[in-house]
């Protein structure tokens, strides 16, 4: 991003810690996964992930005031997208519509009742707080999980999930 979403982080600043992100996997390389996740539940969980980001993303097309945020939300459209078409293709699913988690629905409806200023620092919050947990799960799916070709889907995706987190913490 060329432009800083700079207002819109102060929120997002202060909520995160330096450690935290100091914490974060590098890359599925440098990660060593404490646990196992079985497809279904890694399936359930990205899928309604996606699912969120795609609704919230277009809520800040239309909600954020500021150009950047909603040039991030588009990014965040397309890549999930595309994202949710490959976890389709890898784990072999039919074309049933996703279904958002109960976290990820409270989630969008906090944003859809926000507005202004309110929104985009919620929006950012949201998408970091939800990209730090993506790449905590496709990190630990693509070390450990039980189905080769979700699992290579996993790995191939974490670097993009990384940038979106880059992204956030840069503008910051």
């Amino acid at each position: 991003m060329k432009k800083m979403i700079s207002a819109s982080l102060v929120a997002f600043s202060l909520l995160m810690s330096t450690a935290s992100f100091a914490a974060m996997p590098k890359s599925a390389d440098t990660v060593a996964a404490p646990m196992n996740v079985d497809k279904g539940s890694f399936v359930k969980v990205v899928t309604s992930a996606n699912a969120f980001e795609i609704e919230s993303s277009k809520l800040a097309e239309e909600k954020a005031r500021d150009g950047d945020v909603k040039d991030f939300a588009k990014q965040m459209i397309a890549d999930h997208t595309k994202a949710a078409e490959g976890l389709k293709k890898a784990a072999k699913l039919g074309d049933e519509p996703p279904v958002l988690a109960p976290k990820h629905q409270a989630m969008l409806d906090t944003l859809k009742g926000a507005s202004g200023e309110d929104f985009q620092a919620l929006y950012i919050e949201m998408q970091a707080s939800a990209h730090m947990d993506a790449v905590t799960l496709f990190a630990t799916y693509a070390k450990g999980g039980d189905d080769a070709a979700v699992k290579q889907f996993a790995a191939e995706t974490l670097p993009k999930l990384e940038m979106h987190v880059m992204k956030l913490v840069a503008a910051h």
